[in-house]
């Protein structure tokens, strides 16, 4: 998987990269293992942790990188101290032991890559095309961010329109139920005023006897 990392370095990285820098000097090895070993843990690439390094974080190490040159030759002193073999009769050239290890730390310090700043054409190429990946991706985020930002207005704007017209529609509906009540009001009154009016209006009903002794009503008009 592509290192994608592109977050701002923090105090803690800063300290994690000095450190292995340093300890890499110590033990002899390259600060390019370095910037890996820093890469794989903070998943970045070595370049972004070489670029780092150099621009930011080695002028504030000058006394500890001499130190650590000087520990590292102090190493490789004792380990060729004890590597160290009795000379042995030959009928060949016979090579002093301390000529032989100063001669191994020449050849060992050939070997190792110098602690000045080094920046590769590729790992500068590298290191632009994480930056402009970045910056790609950032704007991406900016315009997500923005139209996310405006949908949000817009469906505010809608909320704000639904919230006003469910008020008039509330006071609309008020409104109705205040004339239904007042013309069920009317509507009891007139009911209640026609009764009475049939009540006074209406004449008594007349009875008569028929043959048999039954009473029957008579119809109005002719209570003769």
């Amino acid at each position: 998987m592509a290192k994608v990392r592109q977050d701002a370095w923090s105090h803690e990285d800063d300290l994690l990269l000095a450190e292995t820098v340093l300890r890499h000097i110590r033990e002899g090895s390259t600060q390019l293992n370095a910037f890996e070993e820093v890469g794989d843990y903070l998943n970045r690439t070595s370049a972004a942790c070489g670029f780092r390094w150099n621009a930011e974080i080695r002028n504030q190490y000058i006394k500890a990188i001499d130190l650590a040159k000087r520990q590292r030759k102090e190493r490789k002193r004792e380990l060729a101290k004890h590597n160290q073999q009795p000379p042995t009769y030959s009928p060949q050239k016979v090579v002093s032991p301390t000529l032989e290890t100063e001669n191994t730390l020449i050849m060992e310090e050939a070997n190792v890559i110098d602690d000045e700043p080094t920046m590769t054409l590729p790992n500068v190429i590298q290191y632009l095309q994480s930056i402009q990946s970045d910056l790609f991706q950032q704007q991406q985020r900016l315009t997500n961010a923005d139209s996310l930002q405006q949908s949000n207005e817009q469906l505010q704007q809608h909320v704000t329109s639904l919230e006003r017209e469910l008020s008039i529609t509330k006071k609309k509906l008020q409104t109705v139920e205040e004339d239904y009540q007042t013309f069920m009001q009317i509507m009891d009154r007139a009911r209640k005023m026609t009764v009475l009016e049939d009540q006074h209006d209406s004449p008594s009903p007349a009875f008569k006897m028929d043959k048999n002794g039954n009473l029957e009503q008579l119809a109005q008009g002719n209570s003769k």
